[in-house]
């Protein structure tokens, strides 16, 4: 177990409506810079079905760049903001159960330049953290509520991609 400090920025614009938050980047997130790029998490297989997209590129895609590049610019299109819970902690690798010492982000400016008042965990753990840390500053402040879907995560394998997909169309009616 180690101290992991987040250090991919958040995805979001003043068009952003909703925000997605994950816990902290896996291990494969962190060393590939952007979120959710575990080849075999399920989240950018999920997100674009709701939208009826496929991405182009895949997590393990040589061309990081474009995979980045390709990601940013489908969430923005949507007027979605992706980020995480946390800023930093310590965790037994991607193992959100290992979490210790857990210091959140600050969203203030996010929520306060943005048209955000809706925020997507995506986990228990994730939904937890954010009840405990962020909530109490931030959702009645900013008009904001609050929604857990079930992980992406291929240890959520009781979830399928298409029930995954259902649960997410909650996003799109934002």
């Amino acid at each position: 177990m180690g101290e992991v400090v987040h250090e991919i920025a958040p995805v979001w614009n003043s068009e952003s409506r909703v925000l997605i938050l994950g816990t902290m980047p896996s291990p494969k997130s962190r060393e590939r810079g952007f979120f959710y790029m575990h080849t075999q998490n399920r989240f950018w297989r999920v997100l674009p079905a709701v939208f009826g997209e496929i991405l182009s590129t895949k997590n393990n895609d040589t061309d990081r760049d474009k995979a980045i590049r390709e990601r940013k610019e489908f969430l923005l299109k949507h007027n979605i903001a992706l980020w995480d819970v946390l800023s930093s902690c310590d965790i037994d690798g991607a193992s959100d159960a290992s979490i210790k010492n857990a210091i959140p982000n600050d969203f203030t400016e996010i929520f306060s330049k943005s048209k955000i008042r809706r925020v997507f965990c995506t986990g228990k753990t994730a939904f937890s953290l954010w009840q405990k840390h962020c909530a109490p500053l931030y959702e009645e402040r900013f008009s904001i509520t609050s929604v857990c879907l079930h992980s992406t995560s291929p240890a959520n394998a009781a979830w399928s991609v298409d029930r995954l997909v259902a649960e997410y169309r909650a996003i799109r009616a934002m």
